[in-house]
């Protein structure tokens, strides 16, 4: 069998130790030229993320194009598994030199993530003064915020990032239906993923405790799960609402209609 068709079989056959028989592999998820036992943890994290055999639908010397109709069955680049069924399609690049093959595989990471569910956002990691993230909101029920909690935790790399992300959502699924449970906000920013979760009174916190947010404690101190973490309880000092009038243009208090007689319709601050 010929150093190609060897390749070819073990990405057909799900084999990872196989797969790292070339001399040197790279595709849009390593840092560098992948070989030995670090292309076959490479590879077996991939076939474990998206399971099924290639399927290589035109081969040459120099390239092979192929076809993985696959599930999303574990985190990639800091999304979760989904479950979701999709179709991933690349091209192997393909080099013999001195019997060796040298594999530059090519795929689109961003139709990926958009064939599970997810839409890419692009932020810069920094500018030299700020640090760039994404954020999430979840509302609870309206009212004014008597207490807030803050939390953050620092993970690892971007399966650590799934993991905390699986279980913060259990969490807020928890409290969504708890009295006096306002809403929550998360946001990441470069290794830390933050909570601020509002309640109407700082007794309502107790809500937080249910048995998902157990769990997730559990995880933390007795799990080997992130490297660090804050909380913190904070109650409110002092607010302002504002909206501008549709009729007038200035801007009024939320509480009480404008000066023209227009009364603000404000969306809740969670």
């Amino acid at each position: 069998m010929s150093l190609i068709d060897r390749h070819l079989a073990a990405w057909r056959d799900g084999d990872p130790d196989a797969a790292a028989t070339v001399h040197s592999f790279v595709d849009p998820d390593t840092d560098k030229p992948l070989t030995g036992h670090a292309l076959a943890e490479h590879a077996r994290g991939f076939m474990a993320r998206f399971p099924g055999g290639f399927e290589f639908t035109r081969v040459t010397p120099a390239a092979a194009t192929w076809t993985l109709t696959t599930a999303h069955r574990d985190s990639y680049l800091g999304m979760p598994g989904t479950g979701a069924e999709l179709t991933i399609t690349g091209t192997d690049l393909l080099t013999e030199d001195a019997g060796e093959l040298h594999v530059h595989r090519h795929f689109d990471r961003l139709a990926i993530a958009e064939a599970i569910g997810y839409t890419p956002r692009f932020v810069p990691r920094s500018d030299g003064a700020r640090e760039f993230g994404v954020s999430s909101r979840t509302p609870g029920s309206p009212g004014t915020p008597g207490a807030m909690a803050l939390t953050w935790l620092s993970v690892r790399d971007d399966d650590e990032a799934a993991d905390v992300d699986l279980l913060s959502v259990e969490v807020v699924k928890s409290m969504r239906a708890a009295r006096g449970f306002l809403g929550v906000g998360t946001f990441d920013i470069g290794d830390r993923k933050y909570t601020l979760t509002a309640f109407d009174k700082p007794e309502s916190i107790r809500s937080i405790h249910a048995r998902a947010h157990q769990r997730a404690m559990r995880r933390f101190f007795r799990g080997g799960l992130c490297t660090g973490a804050y909380t913190s309880v904070w109650t409110l000092a002092k607010e302002s609402h504002f909206a501008r009038c549709a009729d007038c243009g200035s801007m009024a208090a939320a509480e009480r209609p404008c000066a023209c007689g227009w009364t603000p319709t404000t969306d809740p601050l969670f």
